[in-house]
């Protein structure tokens, strides 16, 4: 994607902040990378903590991809930080079926230019109490079905050990490895053409998040639960921290975890139409 003059410089501005401190922060180990497209694609990664939008950011950044995420539209109009989001094209997310449909309108243009659009299938941080993979949202499947976008799966591991999930503080002794791993886009030629119905946004979604848990578990040497945890099923709220029904809400995510609900939210509303 060609970024405008203002997007590159402030792109370049953010870089030379976020950089160093990931890099201090932790150690990185990234797999795969010569798999992402040379077009524009959705990437699709797992979400265990607040800081993984920079995990994955950061190896776009530097393999020359910007990063464009999904974001709550209150974020922009945050001082400072507002203005990074628009600079930077950064995709503002509405809760109105309108607003939904623009931002995705906005995502296709990005792509179509051949841009990188991050979409979290499991619009937050996973409910999984042993961080794998939660039950994901449309949103992503309906992007690629419509436009006839890849979906590049993303799992990551080791972020969540510097900053757990819902943490204050982080924890950089001893110090950590983020390992990153980049798969080959999800084959979904078994939904094109059909009618993007429940049960084929579904299957595809599924599908995307089959690709993400193989990969999670390779990394983590582990096998993964033979049921993808479910929300719904466990009395839990779909977006924002993790609390119950019923429960009086935490405070909201951070700015850094906001782009997952949003595409939640995006994908839902989205669905609705």
């Amino acid at each position: 994607m060609k970024e405008s003059a203002k997007s590159q410089a402030t792109f370049v501005v953010v870089a030379g902040i976020v950089r160093p401190v990931m890099n201090l922060l932790m150690n990185k180990k990234w797999e795969g990378t010569d798999r992402l497209p040379a077009g524009g694609f959705i990437a699709a990664p797992n979400h265990c903590t607040e800081i993984d939008p920079l995990i994955v950011g950061h190896l776009l950044y530097n393999h020359k991809r910007a990063p464009h995420f999904l974001a709550k539209a209150g974020l922009f109009k945050v001082p400072v930080l507002g203005w990074v989001l628009r600079a930077t094209k950064q995709v503002p997310v509405e809760r109105s079926t309108a607003g939904a449909n623009r931002s995705l309108q906005v995502a296709q243009e990005i792509v179509a230019e051949g841009g990188a659009i991050i979409i979290y299938p499991e619009g937050t941080l996973t409910r999984d109490p042993d961080l794998w993979p939660m039950k994901g949202h449309t949103g992503a499947a309906r992007l690629a079905l419509e436009g006839g976008i890849p979906v590049v799966p993303i799992a990551h591991w080791g972020a969540h050990e510097v900053f757990p999930r819902y943490a204050k503080r982080f924890h950089i002794f001893p110090r950590k490895t983020s390992r990153v791993v980049v798969g080959d886009p999800v084959d979904l030629s078994p939904f094109m053409g059909r009618p993007l119905d429940k049960a084929t946004l579904t299957a595809a979604t599924d599908a995307i998040m089959d690709a993400v848990t193989a990969l999670l578990a390779g990394i983590r040497n582990e096998e993964p639960p033979a049921g993808r945890w479910d929300p719904a099923k466990h009395n839990q709220a779909k977006h924002g921290r993790f609390v119950e029904r019923g429960q009086q809400a935490a405070a909201p995510d951070t700015a850094a975890g906001t782009a997952g609900a949003a595409d939640s939210q995006a994908g839902d509303e989205a669905d609705a139409t």
